[in-house]
């Protein structure tokens, strides 16, 4: 898999005029404070950017390039096409040389991204010199990875509208296989309305066409294979191993990856900083390129960033204090978000469809105390609290919850191996009955899942 790198800024030449200044925007950060002089001693001079699925890196990252270009005058900053999109050629091709879906996984995009990098660099800066890497979305996703596999390669890793898990597996299979059958145009529409904040079509009519035409010229069975990447990614049992300075950036309006996912790397990662910019929604790169560049040449100068419970308090999101300053609403907002990727959409539509009169209290008491007071708390990952509400269930005898929190566990990231042996514990701790029952329980459930598959 060859990926295709273009300059997105270059030092500037001695005499030469400064860039012209990126339109402003009325997306504001919750950052404060000074930042550090242009050209700061020992700052990175190289900087990768990496685009969001359906995206052209030009797209969503140039204006925000060329404002990092004026803070930091000596850096190159390099964009890296995603496969099948913008200047990168597509992948995968049948055993007769006829396109098919590509089975992309996360390590392998973010090996192809180092020796992209390998390849072009000495052409186009000091192959020396530290890089820091910025990605949106599944960007993002590739840079945790790389940030996980080669951390000596990198010197700064940022983080933009991902998540260490972004979304469902199943749906990404799902999106897959209709993007591969009738192409990347039935996604124009969904994603208009999930990708930009309120206005920002209005405000930036040509940079969202872009956007949009990029991803309706996206290669399609290589969008499909960068769906199944998506769908197998799951670090967030792993963040805590992430040794690099690491800034997550939230879109306070974002869809696909709310806030409470950034909040969720930036605390997994040991000294890892937040920072949540207001009104943007899933590419803030583009939405609020100024603020992207102000955040970047910060982080990378060393003086940027806060700690994440600082910001998630300010914000209104959940800390590993608990969200105690946010407001019923937005608590439950957060617990409605947390309880639909745990238990699924489908689940949560049901039980919403079914809510009464009698019952709505009680399915507002569950939404925000249970999942928007304690699922949301990053004092645990999800493995870890699916593994202690499967030994609840068994211990109270809930076989119905059991069922549920089997087939959320297994959204969580546990293995059938690991649910086998919180069972097996459970017969010694809870008692051999409740764990006989709880093993008929899971059995059934683990079928019917198969079934569904």
């Amino acid at each position: 898999m060859e990926l295709t790198a273009t300059v997105l800024a270059a030092p500037s030449q001695p005499g030469a005029a400064p860039a012209p200044p990126a339109a402003p925007t009325a997306v504001t950060s919750a950052l404060s404070g000074p930042t550090d002089a242009p050209g700061a001693s020992g700052a990175p001079e190289v900087l990768v950017v990496l685009p969001s699925l359906g995206t052209s890196v030009s797209a969503l990252w140039q204006r925000a390039a060329t404002a990092f270009g004026r803070l930091s005058p000596g850096a190159t900053v390099i964009g890296i096409d995603l496969p099948g999109h913008g200047r990168s050629g597509p992948v995968g091709t049948g055993s007769a040389g006829a396109p098919s879906v590509p089975s992309l996984t996360m390590s392998e995009l973010a090996e192809a991204v180092l020796a992209t990098i390998d390849r072009v660099l000495p052409d186009v800066a000091d192959p020396t010199a530290p890089i820091a890497l910025a990605g949106d979305s599944i960007g993002g996703a590739i840079a945790l990875q790389l940030a996980l596999d080669r951390p000596e390669r990198f010197s700064h890793v940022a983080v933009f509208c991902t998540g260490a898990q972004i979304g469902e597996p199943a749906a990404w299979v799902d999106r897959a296989e209709l993007v591969a059958t009738s192409g990347t145009p039935t996604q124009v529409v969904g994603s208009a309305q999930r990708w930009f904040g309120p206005g920002f079509m209005d405000r930036e009519p040509e940079d969202s066409a872009a956007l949009l035409h990029s991803l309706q010229d996206a290669d399609r069975f290589s969008y499909a294979g960068l769906c199944h990447a998506l769908s197998s990614f799951d670090v967030r049992s792993r963040l805590p191993e992430i040794a690099l300075p690491v800034l997550a950036v939230a879109g306070s309006e974002d869809q696909p990856t709310p806030p409470t996912k950034l909040v969720e790397i930036a605390n997994g990662v040991p000294g890892g900083l937040l920072e949540v910019i207001e009104g943007a929604a899933h590419l803030v790169p583009i939405e609020a390129p100024e603020v992207t560049a102000g955040l970047l040449h910060d982080f990378i100068h060393g003086g940027a960033g806060r700690d994440q419970a600082a910001v998630a308090e300010e914000a209104g999101l959940p800390t590993a204090a608990g969200p105690r300053e946010a407001s019923r609403d937005e608590v439950h907002a957060a617990g409605m978000s947390v309880r639909r990727e745990v238990l699924s959409d489908a689940h949560v539509d049901r039980a919403n469809a079914n809510i009464t009169d009698f019952t709505a209290d009680f399915q507002d008491l569950i939404t925000r105390y249970a999942w928007g007071e304690i699922w949301t708390r990053p004092g645990l990952d999800r493995r870890m609290r699916s593994a202690i509400t499967l030994t609840a269930m068994i211990a109270g005898g809930h076989e119905a919850e059991l069922a549920m929190h089997v087939k959320a566990a297994i959204r969580n990231g546990l293995s059938r191996e690991e649910i086998k042996e919180v069972l097996l514990q459970s017969a010694i701790y809870c008692s051999v009955p409740s764990a006989n029952t709880a093993f008929a329980v899971a059995a059934k459930t683990l079928a019917e899942m198969d079934e569904d598959a």
